[in-house]
């Protein structure tokens, strides 16, 4: 009885050991480290597409010889890879930088309903007549980027490919022409590895 009690109890760790593992302790790591631990999009993608584009933009010379900065909306990016990837936060970091860099100024297209509301409170009596604000005072885009991300993922027995894309436009919005593109690839190389007890 107790052997069976003893193997029982065996199987039981045994069975155990060999289930799901949590992530229980953690540490803060730094953000510009390379980061490959699979083959998915990752933060340091973002990173050196991100910056590659805006260093190209603020020398071209729509940017670099502007006698002030010009308005910049930055609107879509679009996913064209097999990933879920919040491009959102792409076009955010693009606007960071952008702004960091001093050569552009935007206009926020996601706040333009909280300013239509805040319009609206301002203009029912709530606040002083010298502090409230009203439509007509904007200022108007001069440009809009957007873009598109691509990937293309090629897997040859133990050996994987994943290409990726990044390629913007900024809109002249007076004349609808695009007076910067450019694009920035990668491409990461993984190797299957073989699993064992």
């Amino acid at each position: 009885m107790k052997l069976v009690l003893l193997a029982a109890v065996v199987s039981m760790l045994g069975l155990s050991a060999c289930g799901p593992k949590a992530f229980v302790k953690g540490e803060y790591d730094d953000v510009d480290r390379t980061n490959l631990m699979n083959d998915q999009w990752s933060e340091t993608d973002m990173q050196v597409v991100v910056k590659a584009m805006v260093d190209s933009l603020v020398k071209h010379p729509t940017i670099a010889n502007a006698k002030r900065p010009p308005v910049v909306m930055v609107t879509n990016l679009q996913n064209k890879t097999s990933e879920h990837i919040d491009t959102e936060s792409i076009m955010d970091m693009v606007r960071v930088e952008l702004t960091n860099s001093g050569q552009v100024s935007f206009v926020d297209k996601q706040a333009r309903e909280d300013v239509s509301n805040e319009y609206d409170y301002q203009n029912n009596g709530s606040t002083s007549a010298e502090t409230k604000k009203g439509p007509g005072g904007q200022i108007g885009a001069d440009f809009i980027i957007n873009g598109r991300l691509d990937s293309i993922v090629q897997e040859v027995g133990k050996d994987k490919s994943v290409y990726y894309k990044l390629t913007l436009n900024m809109t002249n919005l007076k004349t609808n022409i695009i007076t910067w593109t450019n694009n920035k690839q990668i491409r990461k190389t993984f190797k299957k590895k073989s699993i064992g007890l």
